[in-house]
């Protein structure tokens, strides 16, 4: 019972989607290392030219609470060059993937019926609705 558990366990583990996510995030949380120093070390600052002061000490205190807003801003340029960041990578691994595919032909419409306006294959001799007799490929009647 045991090794059988172990077993479905080492199979889910290793399947490629778990090493994969696995990856992915080890990388991620390496990479918003890298956007929050980003954020911290080099964008506030210079945003902070404009404003006068450094986004990450604007404070506002209210009935004795303080309220850290300008850490909050600090977050969302974070999640905004997170998301940024992801959304490019993902383009671009879809664009990489799609090289390799074959260019499907477009859909043909599926003929209609020329008396009841039915979906027909594209074979079909007789509309399977109103049983009208139809030449194959072409929808008007024989």
């Amino acid at each position: 019972m045991l090794k059988k558990f172990l077993n479905e366990f080492k199979e889910f583990a290793l399947r490629g989607n778990v090493m994969s996510l696995a990856v992915g995030l080890i990388i991620g949380s390496s990479f918003q290392g890298v956007v929050k120093s980003l954020t911290d070390d080099v964008l506030s600052p210079i945003i902070g030219l404009f404003a006068g002061q450094n986004f990450d000490f604007l404070v506002l205190s209210v009935f004795g609470i303080t309220l850290r807003y300008g850490a909050f801003i600090t977050s969302v340029i974070n999640f905004t060059i997170m998301a940024f960041v992801v959304f490019m990578l993902v383009r671009v691994m879809n664009r990489l993937m799609s090289l390799g595919e074959k260019k499907k032909e477009p859909d043909v419409p599926a003929p209609l019926c020329p008396y009841c306006k039915t979906k027909l294959h594209p074979e079909a001799t007789r509309c399977p609705a109103c049983t009208s007799n139809v030449v194959s490929g072409d929808t008007s009647a024989l």
